[in-house]
């Protein structure tokens, strides 16, 4: 588990080798499932469109992952298709090519659907020690590195905020079923 972390940062520290974290994790935790960043997708479908639409285009986006059942959001997801598509086909595709990963979400308590949306967290959690890392330019040796990393995060953790709905982490592990945000047996 060590090895994912020390990789994650450096992931994170270094784009180019985001990719093989991911595949890193897929093969660690194969059951784990995906959820595409809603902040970083909107920023990549809007780069694909004009600027006089994106603020109507960043919209009908907001409207997709902060609806209230997933039905909604795919029903908005459609919206955006319908209005775009025609014109911006190239901003249409880039959404729909990680269909699969942008509704996890709503698989989970609707308490950890902003922590789960975004991965601005948990590259907030790391932005000390990416400075850090990034002003001491070589990190020496894995030893080293992974003690200074260490350090780091042990002292950022002081600033970091617990999870809105923690206490239902532990039901998530049991593998306890969420439909759109609340508890399978209670949405029966």
């Amino acid at each position: 588990m060590l090895g994912i972390l020390f990789n994650f940062f450096f992931a994170v520290q270094y784009p180019a080798n985001l990719r093989l974290y991911r595949i890193q994790l897929c093969r660690c935790l194969p059951a784990a499932e995906k959820q595409r960043c809603w902040v970083h997708k909107t920023a990549n479908v809007l780069d694909k469109l004009p600027k006089s639409i994106q603020s109507s285009a960043k919209s009908l986006i907001h409207d997709i992952y902060r609806a209230e059942t997933e039905r909604d959001a795919r029903s908005a997801y459609q919206r955006f298709q319908d209005r775009y598509q025609a014109k911006y086909a190239i901003a249409v595709e880039n959404l729909k090519k990680d269909e699969a990963s942008l509704f996890t979400f709503y698989h989970y308590p609707a308490e950890h659907w902003q922590h789960i949306r975004s991965t601005n967290v948990i590259e907030s959690a790391f932005s000390t020690v990416r400075l850090r890392t990034a002003k001491t330019r070589g990190q020496g040796t894995m030893v080293t590195t992974l003690s200074m990393v260490f350090k780091l995060a042990e002292r950022a953790q002081l600033r970091w905020q617990r999870l809105r709905g923690h206490q239902l982490i532990t039901k998530v592990f049991e593998g306890v079923k969420f439909i759109n945000g609340i508890e399978e047996t209670l949405a029966a």
